[in-house]
């Protein structure tokens, strides 16, 4: 490993990416538990309390890709240690909140500091990874997602069990003090350049109107906001999009990556992306109604049972990881999409009275498909974007896994409201889930044609 550049300060470095990675993951999955606890101590309303992730999520959308352009030309470096001491001290003050529009105010706050890691975490992976093993790198993030993801509900109980809700947030002092000090010494600089394009700041607020407008407007829709209202609101956003992307393409480098579309390999890459999330977050909110309203099994058996797919692609990631170091990863990325979906279409046969057994294999085939699809997809990405553009190409991929989720969720809501029959519902949502993953490996698969030697690591 050393003889290819890769030393063990590196690997060092690589530990700060992943502990402030694993925080802004665990912080959905440790307050999602906790919601109803935080609703109670408060006295305010289920629905009220879902503000709590909103904010958090809406405000990450808002500003993934300003800060990505930011760290594009100035410092990957310097945005990702801002980010860090923002969420830091944010969590201290979730934490010393005495009200629950205090608490609202700090998870915003905590997701303008997110959205500044997330922004410039794959830019940062490929600097440090040569691009030989650049694989590896993607498969120890998606691995420590999937480990956050599985290990979210646990922890949060554990947390929950011995302690008050404020230790969900205290517990990320420490960690955000440790991931500063290693990076502020390890993390690398930003490649030189012949030229720095100035910041468009006109941009970055259109930006954060557009994204803040829609997501807000569709996230409502999932929640059976006022449906006049709503409109509205999705028009306003889509109206003044408009505007701004026309900015973009009359801008030397977009905050927008609109010159990265001109590359169909990574255009098709974003489309794989979000279709991919969109089944992937449908299936994955759909199940649970199945399991408890149809199934009915028990709260802490459902939970279980949603746990091998995570798992599994904590598994499979690093393995894809290596396989696409002297393989295509457009085709690797196409298999985990047709494996996906053959989990899926295997939950669609479980009968009216599986055993918990009969499930567990069949949400591990799920996991077993995105874990080879998710980390060949980023790589696909990466490659097709010049360096001094990652941190562009990384926001891009993080605002395309949002979309993804926001339409999966979306999809979800509107099937619901459709259908009376939640087991009809579900069975509906998992074959527009086997659809949407039938396009990402469709998408994954012909944008391979052509692109054979930028393919190869």
């Amino acid at each position: 490993m050393a003889g290819i550049g890769f030393t063990y300060k590196k690997y060092i470095a690589v530990i700060a990416l992943q502990i402030v990675l694993v925080m802004t993951v665990l912080d959905v999955t440790l307050v999602n538990v906790a919601l109803p606890v935080i609703a109670h101590q408060f006295n305010i309303s289920n629905s009220l309390s879902i503000w709590m992730i909103t904010i958090y999520q809406l405000v990450i959308t808002m500003l993934l890709l300003p800060v990505s352009s930011f760290g594009d030309l100035h410092s990957y470096k310097r945005t990702f240690l801002t980010g860090v001491v923002i969420f830091t001290f944010s969590s201290a003050l979730c934490a010393a909140s005495n009200n629950f529009t205090t608490l609202v105010i700090a998870r915003g706050i905590q997701g303008i500091g997110a959205a500044c890691v997330m922004g410039v975490n794959i830019a940062l992976v490929r600097l440090i990874y040569p691009r030989e093993i650049l694989g590896r790198g993607m498969a120890l993030n998606a691995m420590c997602i999937a480990i956050a993801t599985a290990a979210g509900p646990t922890i949060a109980g554990a947390l929950l069990s011995i302690a008050s809700w404020h230790w969900l947030f205290l517990i990320n002092v420490p960690l955000g003090f440790l991931a500063f000090f290693i990076g502020l010494k390890l993390l690398p600089n930003n490649p030189k350049r012949e030229s720095k394009p100035r910041f468009d700041w006109i941009s970055a607020i259109e930006n954060m109107i557009v994204f803040g407008l829609i997501f807000y407007a569709l996230g409502n829709f999932s929640r059976k906001g006022d449906l006049f209202t709503n409109s509205l609101i999705l028009a306003a956003g889509i109206s003044i999009g408009f505007f701004y992307l026309r900015r973009q393409f009359h801008h030397e480098q977009p905050l927008l990556p609109v010159d990265l579309f001109r590359n169909s390999m990574y255009t098709m890459s974003i489309i794989t992306s979000i279709c991919s999330f969109i089944a992937q977050n449908i299936t994955m909110i759909a199940l649970p109604f199945l399991y408890l309203q149809s199934y009915h099994f028990s709260e802490i058996t459902t939970g279980l049972l949603m746990t091998p797919w995570p798992l599994a692609t904590m598994i499979v990631s690093p393995i894809a990881a290596r396989y696409v170091e002297k393989h295509n990863p457009g085709v690797t990325a196409a298999m985990g999409m047709a494996v996906f979906i053959v989990g899926v279409v295997l939950l669609l046969s479980t009968g009216s009275n599986p055993a918990e057994w009969n499930i567990a294999w069949r949400m591990a085939v799920c996991g077993i498909g995105f874990g080879m699809f998710q980390t060949p997809n980023n790589i696909v990405m990466v490659m097709a974007t010049p360096v001094h553009r990652s941190g562009g190409a990384g926001g891009m991929q993080s605002t395309a896994r949002l979309v993804g989720q926001t339409l999966g969720a979306t999809t979800v809501s509107f099937v619901f409201a459709l259908i009376a029959n939640d087991e009809k519902a579900v069975w509906v949502c998992l074959s527009v889930s086997v659809a949407f993953a039938l396009c990402a490996g469709a998408f994954s698969y012909i944008r391979t044609l052509g692109h054979k030697k930028e393919l190869h690591m």
